[in-house]
């Protein structure tokens, strides 16, 4: 990406990453879209194949019977369940916390002119829950709780055949009414058309691969979806009060997640900047997914040293990355002047881990620099925001005389009389006689 919003002239690399390689986007559209196209066909059949040929297992039922979410809930391990439970509290909290600041609205705008609004749960929501090389338990009670808390009437997860049971346990936990074994592609299909067994949702929500991601980008307009994920993101803007040792781990914390993670630096203080390079490199020799972490630091990782303050935050924007970590000594002052973030992590002692956990914010956010234009998962995703409005006799008055013109003016006719037969009910007759200039006229 150019600087073209940052004066590059003041910005240093000591560390940049490596050019994105060109991706098979012309292979992977194709073979999904047949999969899409053979799920829509085929229904429940080619979910079974696609499981015995993904999955390399042969499913005889795809939804999770209710006595086999109990067994996978009695399953989870004491302290397991209480710390699932312990997030699934906070994320509630804090989305019921949203809720209540999107409040119906009626106003009379003119004498007679009612308009409002009124915030309407989507009906049936799909959830695809990820598996990947973790067991993230926090995934299924990012996207699925707060679905709970809007009110969705029929909340939908997938989640691959292969995927650990505490995974079928949480989604349980976490407020899906119905649990189908079903990954990748063909759970987005699934969703997306309705088969025998999954009923079709009207938005899919939750991260995947690039096969799934995909999916949802081809399915979009049938059904709505949340947004599309790329591999996850962390930038960290410090000044020289910044801790080098807890900056590596921290950039190290979200490199684990993909080879192809973004960790990120951007610091006015070369001190700092040279600190945290050798910080991460000794690090990396006891972490145990250093494998990972390692090759997304070596080729996604970037360090970089701004000259100033202002600088600082124009980085920032331009980046617009999915964790924004803030550690500088005015921290709380520098949040309102940056616009461009999924999620901000205000000072040292808040850590992306927090929030990926367990902390109440939703770990579902943009990446690829969707910041600029959207934010994250919340519980308004689940929300259709509907207008309506109400006219009384005055505001017929008020409002359909510069409905008719801008009509007629448009040579839209049907409109101008539907408005004229409200202003002059009276002439019904002319109006839908063709005469509705002359009744204008003579108004």
């Amino acid at each position: 990406m150019s600087l073209s919003f940052v004066d590059a002239n003041k910005v240093t690399y000591l560390k940049r990453a490596e050019a994105e390689q060109e991706s098979a986007g012309a292979e992977l559209s194709a073979t999904v879209a047949g999969i899409l196209s053979d799920v829509r066909a085929r229904g429940d059949a080619a979910l079974t194949d696609y499981s015995k040929r993904f999955d390399a297992i042969d499913i005889d039922h795809f939804e999770v019977k209710p006595e086999e979410k109990i067994a996978a809930v009695e399953a989870l391990d004491a302290q397991t369940r209480r710390d699932t439970q312990f997030a699934i509290e906070q994320v509630r909290r804090f989305a019921q916390a949203q809720l209540d600041t999107l409040k119906p609205l009626e106003l009379e705008t003119l004498p007679g002119v009612h308009l409002g609004h009124r915030h309407i749960p989507i009906s049936t929501v799909g959830c695809y829950v990820p598996g990947g090389r973790y067991p993230l338990l926090s995934a299924p009670i990012m996207s699925l709780v707060p679905a709970t808390v809007a009110g969705c009437r029929t909340i939908v997860a997938c989640l691959p055949p292969g995927a650990h049971e505490s995974m079928v346990a949480i989604s349980h936990l976490a407020g899906a009414h119905r649990i189908f074994r079903i990954g990748g592609a063909q759970a987005i299909a699934a969703m997306a058309y309705g088969t025998e067994s999954v009923p079709g949702v009207d938005k899919i929500m939750g991260p995947g691969n690039a096969f799934v991601n995909e999916a949802k980008r081809q399915v979009f307009g049938t059904v709505g979806i949340d947004a599309l994920a790329g591999p996850s993101e962390i930038f960290t803007i410090a000044d020289d009060s910044a801790n080098p040792r807890v900056l590596a781990a921290d950039l190290l914390a979200q490199a684990e997640h993909d080879p192809r993670t973004r960790p990120g630096l951007a610091t006015t203080s070369e001190r700092v900047a040279r600190e945290t390079i050798a910080e991460v490199e000794k690090q990396l020799q006891s972490l145990s997914s250093r494998e990972i972490a390692g090759e997304a630091w070596r080729r996604r990782g970037d360090v970089v040293v701004c000259e100033d303050e202002e600088t600082l935050i124009a980085f920032a924007d331009f980046m617009a990355t999915e964790h924004l970590q803030i550690q500088t000594c005015n921290a709380q002052a520098l949040l309102p002047r940056l616009t461009n973030y999924g999620s901000a992590f205000i000072g040292e002692n808040a850590s992306v881990v927090f929030s990926d956990k367990c902390c109440g914010t939703n770990h579902t956010l943009p990446t690829m620099a969707a910041a600029r234009y959207t934010g994250g998962l919340w519980v308004g995703t689940y929300l259709k925001t509907c207008t309506h409005q109400w006219i009384e006799p005055d505001g017929i008055q008020a409002i359909a005389p510069s409905a008719i013109r801008q009509s007629l003016t448009e040579r839209m006719e049907g409109h101008a009389r539907a408005a004229a037969l409200r202003l002059y009910p009276e002439r019904t007759d002319d109006i839908l006689s063709g005469n509705l200039e002359e009744v204008v006229r003579n108004a």
